[in-house]
This record gives structure tokens, sequence and C-alpha cells, in this order.
């Protein structure tokens, strides 16, 4: 067994898709619309389906915010430096919601930021 993807609902999924692309680095594998239905579902990220967890992006046609809720915690990305990645997304227009820094009672280096619809992004370095 293994994790296939995790699906957000969006508010716009061009904003999205340019979010996820353009400032987190992920590539578009593919969109499909479903005019019975009334949604369209685009899956992203940092390589092939076959092999690596991906983002579903689902965008329910003629809903343009979602309440978060307080269950969902966050997504996070393994990245090569924490900060340098957290400058590089500010430089794209990207929010920083957390200054990378070490996590609180721990001496991990961690930063937040945040997508579009608000959903936190957790990112993390290297496993040593």
């Amino acid at each position: 067994m293994r994790i296939l993807h995790t699906m957000l609902r969006v508010g716009d999924l061009d904003r999205s898709i340019a979010f996820y692309t353009e400032i987190l680095g992920m590539k578009l594998l593919r969109r499909k619309d479903y005019p019975d239905g009334k949604f369209t579902l685009a899956f992203v990220g940092y390589g092939d389906e076959a092999s690596q967890a991906v983002l579903e992006l689902t965008y329910n046609w003629g809903v343009d915010h979602y309440d978060l809720g307080n269950g969902f915690g966050h997504i996070a990305i393994e990245v090569d430096d924490v900060y340098a990645a957290a400058e590089a997304i500010r430089e794209k227009g990207g929010r920083i919601l957390r200054e990378p820094g070490p996590m609180n009672a721990g001496t991990t280096i961690i930063a937040f930021v945040e997508d579009p619809d608000g959903y936190p992004i957790e990112l993390l370095g290297p496993k040593g």
C-alpha cells in the first residue's frame, strides 16, 4: 500500500495551479473537466503519480471559497534549504505564515507558507 494523493478543494483552479507550479515548482500532471458533475480535477506533484504521492486540486464549478475548518493540519514538503526556499517563495509572491527557524521545543528548521486558498504548507529540510 502507498498514499496516492491528497485532495484539496480550491476556489480558483487556475490560481491554485499557478501557485503549486510557479511558486512551489510542482508540475501539472493532468487536468480533466467533468461537466456532468460540474467539477474539474487537476493533479500536481514533483514526480510521476506511479511512484510519488501528489495533490488533487478539486474545483467545484461556481464555488469560490471553502471554510478550512480546524481538523486539517498542513501539507509538508521537503526542501534542500528552508531559509532559501522561503525566500524564493516570498520573491515569487508567496505568503510566509511562519518565518524559517527551529520548531517549537525542537531543533528541526521549519517554515510555513500559505496557498491561495489558505492551506498551510510546512517546509522541512532533508532528514539527516
